[in-house]
């Protein structure tokens, strides 16, 4: 019996040392296609920043803005990255507190693309500002009734909090490299914060990122709305509504759960992690994206309808320019690629596969980038008080310098998502050990037999298997 046991035991040993192996294995690889990957998104930054210098040295007149559109790409992609960002951390952290125990392989991977688009969201408004050395203003003359304020302190505390929440699970992990990359020590050594594994370390560390996942959802749901009020809060055709918060928000979700299983796709081809992302990850992230088509398509239609009976004309010459005038491909391409490719491929089990759900999902990212644009660029074109305007209605059309620094966003957080994928393991591994061992710990119930569960949500995504 005894030899029986160590024999067990020494497997065992042997089997999470090949486990942790492959999920530290992306750290040592580096091959060529890495570099090549490396250098084209540094290309396309570069491209990025000259556009910018361009644009910064010669005024906002490179670009598409005018007299009557002075908002374009670049707060749509403010919006666009912020809403991906607010997805990422709200699913994480409901995740989390429910207990779904098949998330621990992609929470993450998207607190990581949190911090990430996020960056990059905040960064747009810069961009989009002519005179950027007068952000200071905002915090030396800013008013507390001014949104601009508010969004400026809520952005600022949800980037704080972002970073406390993804780098509070990352602890233990970065003590585990401190040993095994001497060579590293310098990095990982003071970010270890001289973690030792023991029990009552755990037992901090657990309670206190409960309590960031608690405090993570009404910061992330504050920060949306209140980048909602921006629009909301004018007197703006079809923005002046209390929908346009909950939309927001809304869309947030709808649109960071897209770039999740995306991300997790690309990382689990990339990255040769299919014994950690698996099938049953896709399907249940689909569930997610499904549910989240529905409550797209009743907010959308609860919008309509009320500008529809309502016959403001200044709201229904904005209603009528996006369903049957100038904006109408754009808005009916929206309305495939957000309800009818989605609910195609996700209703049904035997579409809802890896493949399936990528589909739906890159669909969701292109329509909720459209839907950006509907928001903004319809309204401003055709203002409530068009007299006004010493050259009539607005016509808005990006131009390259636009188009340029928008694909050097997109790079910039492909980049720092590579960055970090060869700093740190994607996949959290002390939380994988914890799993392991209390599998072990726990004996299998009898056939038949039913576990006790804590939550309808724990009990709908709950699993066996692949």
């Amino acid at each position: 019996m005894g030899f029986a046991r160590l024999g067990s035991q020494e497997r065992m040993q042997r089997e999470r040392e090949a486990e942790d192996a492959a999920l530290f294995a992306p750290l040592q690889r580096t091959g060529w296609r890495f570099w090549i990957i490396v250098a084209g998104l540094v290309y396309v930054i570069i491209l990025g920043v000259v556009a910018y210098y361009q644009q910064f040295t010669q005024g906002l007149g490179v670009t598409g803005l005018n007299y009557s559109i002075y908002w374009g790409t670049y707060i749509i992609n403010t919006v666009f990255f912020i809403a991906i960002s607010y997805g990422g951390v709200l699913t994480s952290a409901i995740l989390r507190l429910v207990g779904a125990k098949w998330r621990t392989p992609i929470t993450r991977a998207a607190e990581v693309m949190t911090l990430c688009t996020l960056s990059i969201g905040a960064l747009n408004i810069i961009i989009d500002m002519g005179r950027p050395d007068r952000m200071l203003n905002i915090i030396l003359y800013g008013r507390l009734e001014s949104p601009i304020l508010w969004d400026f302190l809520a952005v600022n505390l949800y980037m704080f909090g972002s970073i406390l929440y993804l780098y509070l699970p990352m602890i233990p992990d970065i003590a585990d490299l401190k040993r095994r990359y001497p060579r590293r020590r310098w990095l990982y050594g003071p970010l270890s914060l001289g973690w030792s594994g023991g029990p009552r370390q755990k037992k901090t560390l657990n309670r206190i990122i409960d309590l960031m996942a608690v405090l993570m959802i009404p910061i992330a749901v504050a920060v949306h709305t209140v980048l909602s009020y921006l629009f909301g809060l004018t007197v703006q055709p079809m923005w002046h509504t209390a929908l346009l918060g909950p939309y927001f928000v809304m869309g947030a979700m709808f649109s960071g759960i897209a770039a999740l299983i995306i991300v997790m796709a690309l990382l689990r081809r990339l990255l040769h992690l299919e014994d950690y992302l698996q099938p049953r990850h896709f399907n249940n992230m689909g569930l997610l994206l499904l549910v989240m088509t529905g409550v797209w398509f009743y907010f959308t239609f609860s919008e309509y309808i009320t500008t529809y009976y309502g016959q403001e004309p200044s709201h229904m010459a904005i209603f009528w320019a996006k369903i049957s005038g100038e904006y109408a491909p754009y808005f009916w391409a929206q309305v495939v690629l957000c309800l009818g490719i989605p609910l195609a491929l996700l209703v049904w089990g035997r579409t809802r596969t890896i493949l399936g759900t990528v589909v739906a999902s890159a669909s969701v990212i292109v329509g909720m980038w459209l839907e950006r644009y509907l928001i903004l660029v319809p309204t401003l074109s055709q203002p409530r008080l068009p007299s006004d305007l010493p050259f009539g209605v607005g016509i808005y059309q990006p131009t390259i310098t636009e188009w340029t620094i928008m694909a050097a966003c997109v790079a910039a957080i492909v980049l720092m998502y590579m960055v970090y994928v060869k700093l740190f393991p994607i996949i959290p591994v002390w939380e994988i050990r914890e799993e392991r061992a209390e599998t072990l710990a726990k004996p299998e119930p009898p056939d038949g037999e039913v576990l006790p569960e804590s939550s309808i949500i724990r009990r709908l995504f709950r699993t066996r298997g692949k």
